[in-house]
């Protein structure tokens, strides 16, 4: 367990195998129309199949997030549930080509720069948090700010915040003298990771790490929030305490997170996740083929094999 008076190391090596991924993200909206006003017209994810009020959304054929329509309501705010689930792009100049979308279409977005990533941060109609982002691990490392360190530091050793802005001119200027603007996400786009609110960040970090087996990366107090991940960064999973301590699951019916999904590589590495499941006493029922849990908090997690 994790000493809660001090910061501690809470690195780890990964248990779950190095080729888990994550899978489809399931998130309730209130009205057809308004959600793909932003995920298919701003994000730029193309309708894969729709059935009954599931509409299924992906890029290049593969399924990325499904949107349960009929919400009642939208996301509460300061409740348990999605910050945000980040939309990873193979290219620069794919995140170029999400932010003239979004100009385009007057919608608010927040480009920042976190060295080892650079991230669009931008909400659906109903306040469903969404990150664009590009991987750039090859700029630098992350520190520890409560160990009096930078959050960043750059390969060339200069310190980073990990959140300034990012140039914008720069970033348009990948799509060159005479761009050819893309209405969709490219083939390769994938969910990179998930980040969810908690009530505590030491039982998240004891769930996410100890249990799910990602690898322990940083617990940072002063910033409220944890990431777990697997061999490299950014992470995979993370996790804050941004909604209060006293957060609870949002009513039933309304706009957030239904559940988000790990796909295992193969049938030894489900079991085994299972087993650390039922030790932890963690909640466990099938559902099809696939089983599902749920955080400390009450996150639900969809655990399956991938196909």
């Amino acid at each position: 367990m994790i000493d809660t008076s001090v910061q501690t190391n809470v690195r780890s090596k990964p248990i779950l195998p190095l080729a888990t991924t994550l899978g489809p993200v399931h998130i309730a909206v209130t009205d057809r129309a308004r959600a793909l006003a932003i995920w298919q017209d701003v994000v730029g994810l193309d309708i894969i199949q729709e059935r009954g009020n599931a509409l299924h959304l992906g890029a290049g054929g593969k399924v990325l997030i499904v949107l349960e329509t009929g919400a009642t309501a939208p996301v509460v705010p300061r409740s348990i549930g999605l910050y945000h689930v980040a939309i990873h792009v193979p290219q620069r100049v794919d995140l170029a080509q999400m932010a003239v979308r979004a100009l385009q279409r007057n919608v608010r977005i927040s480009p920042t720069d976190h060295l080892v990533s650079e991230a669009i941060y931008l909400w659906d109609l109903d306040g469903n948090g969404i990150e664009i982002t590009f991987e750039t691990p090859e700029r630098g490392t992350l520190g520890d700010p409560d160990k009096g360190q930078t959050y960043a530091v750059t390969a060339e050793g200069a310190p980073h915040s990990g959140r300034e802005p990012i140039d914008l001119d720069g970033l348009l200027g990948e799509l060159g003298p005479d761009p050819v603007l893309a209405q969709r996400m490219p083939s390769g786009t994938r969910i990179g990771h998930v980040h969810v609110h908690v009530n505590d960040l030491h039982t998240a970090m004891d769930f996410y790490r100890d249990t799910i087996g990602f690898a322990g990366f940083l617990l940072i107090k002063s910033f409220g929030m944890g990431d777990v991940g697997l061999d490299y960064m950014p992470h995979t999973l993370a996790f804050n305490i941004w909604s209060g301590p006293n957060a609870t699951l949002p009513p039933a019916g309304t706009a957030g997170l239904r559940w988000f999904t790990i796909r295992l590589p193969d049938a030894q590495s489900l079991a085994a996740l299972k087993a650390r499941l039922e030790q932890a006493g963690a909640p466990l029922e099938v559902v099809g083929n696939d089983l599902e849990t749920r955080d400390p908090s009450g996150n639900r997690i969809r655990l399956e094999l991938a196909a």
